[in-house]
């Protein structure tokens, strides 16, 4: 019986580390924790990773916000 073979890899928004299946390396994934969407990468190849990331972070952010708006969180009560 095969056994399945992880990888660590930070989640470039929320910073959580994440188990990744080696299989799904160069393939975009989804963080189980912020629901933020990254290509798993290997280690060796992620130091140029940093630019991405604060864009990563601030798309994530714009996303929240939209959806926060669109179901009225955050909107000042009638009184």
């Amino acid at each position: 019986m095969p056994r399945t073979t992880y990888f660590v890899q930070e989640c470039p928004t929320c910073g959580r580390n994440l188990q990744v299946r080696v299989e799904y390396l160069g393939r975009r994934v989804v963080c189980q924790h912020c629901s933020a969407r990254f290509e798993a990468s290997e280690p060796s190849s992620r130091g140029s990773q940093t630019d991405s990331s604060s864009s990563a972070i601030m798309q994530r952010a714009e996303e929240l916000l939209q959806s926060a708006a669109a179901s009225g969180i955050g909107l000042p009560k009638d009184s």
